[in-house]
């Protein structure tokens, strides 16, 4: 099977044919139908986080070490299975959950197995959807997306289901009610918005430093897009809520600039979900947070039962098409760089 892969921490992806899988037990094989590039995907190719005064977090220290396929928002059809794998369709497309732990520890007997502190995750420590083909260890992973377009489900695996938790943290009383200000207009900020409004919100207040997407933001529906370097951003964040300050802020960038406004943005007892990993350390005055009464939530992708959820939520028709760009499989290095360099809106999708 063909398979495209981090051979060396900030380098060049590479082309390697490499024998496809034999699943044995519970695993599953797919052929690949499309594999989204997200922005993790960057952080992982990079080999670390950035920690703030000049810290990183090491993968290697973490066990994430080269070769390594990435691609952790997959879907594929089923093509060989173990002997213990019954009652999947081969005619079917899946969505793979990727994030997926050790199965013995007390986050995953409680089903939160994207908490796991010994993860698998596919794509991270495991092959991922850069490839024909994927090695899936158990069909409970595995989502019937039904008539579904593959390239267009992909995502709901990462940003989909990333944004889907983290309005649940937020909770539905809070978001029918109040507009939320989402941080970032990326592939995730506009998944957020299309979610917000399927699931009946009171709207989105979205923060973009670029034109480009703070526009496309606007086209999918939010109720005001602002630049988040314009000296009067907190300002203008307020005059969008009817110039109160506001309850919620779900931060897509997790970058000290945005952590900053969207806590200085909220009310007391409001809620900053920070999801983003651009890095960098917080600059909050410790005294301010009991002040505020602020909950300050990270957020890290979700659950299996939410991720099944927003597949259903999908299916009802309700939540609209984040714009998508589609590329053949052996362009997966140049694609990876243009999400780098900001030149992607919306989501990158590789079709093998």
């Amino acid at each position: 099977m063909k398979c495209f892969c981090v051979m060396n921490f900030r380098e060049a992806l590479v082309e390697r044919d490499v024998p496809t899988p034999t699943p044995e037990g519970t695993q599953v094989l797919l052929r690949v139908r499309a594999a989204g590039v997200c922005h993790s995907d960057l952080h992982i190719w990079e080999g670390g986080y950035d920690l703030g005064n000049g810290k990183t977090l090491s993968l290697r220290d973490r066990g994430i070490t080269p070769p390594l396929t990435m691609g952790h928002e997959t879907v594929g059809n089923v093509v060989a299975s173990g002997t213990e794998v019954e009652g999947l369709n081969p005619d079917s497309n899946y969505l793979v959950y990727p994030w997926i732990g050790c199965g013995n520890c007390p986050a995953c007997q409680a089903g939160l197995e994207n908490h796991c502190s010994s993860p698998q995750y596919l794509g991270v420590y495991r092959a991922g959807g850069y490839a024909d083909h994927i090695l899936v260890p158990h069909p409970r992973y595995l989502i019937d997306i039904g008539k579904l377009d593959p390239a267009q489900m992909a995502p709901y695996a990462c940003s989909g289901l990333t944004t889907y938790a983290a309005l649940k943290k937020v909770g539905e009383t809070t978001y029918t009610q109040h507009p939320v200000v989402i941080m970032g207009a990326g592939g995730l900020g506009l998944m957020c918005v299309q979610l917000l409004k399927a699931l009946g919100g009171a709207g989105a207040i979205v923060v973009d430093i670029d034109p480009a997407k703070r526009q496309a933001a606007l086209e999918a529906g939010a109720l005001a897009a602002i630049d988040g370097k314009a000296p009067d951003a907190l300002q203008q964040i307020m005059a969008a809520n009817g110039g109160k300050p506001v309850q919620a802020v779900i931060d897509l960038v997790g970058a000290p600039a945005t952590t900053s406004l969207g806590f200085d943005a909220l009310i007391k007892g409001g809620k900053l979900i920070i999801i983003g990993l651009f890095g960098g350390q917080s600059t909050w005055s410790l005294a301010l947070i009991p002040m505020k009464a602020a909950q300050i939530i990270g957020s890290y992708v979700g659950n299996l039962e939410e991720l099944r959820e927003l597949v259903d939520l999908v299916k009802t028709g309700k939540v609209q098409p984040i714009p998508t760009q589609t590329f053949p499989l052996d362009q997966a290095d140049a694609t990876l760089m243009a999400l780098h360099s900001g030149k992607i809106t919306g989501r990158a999708i590789l079709t093998p």
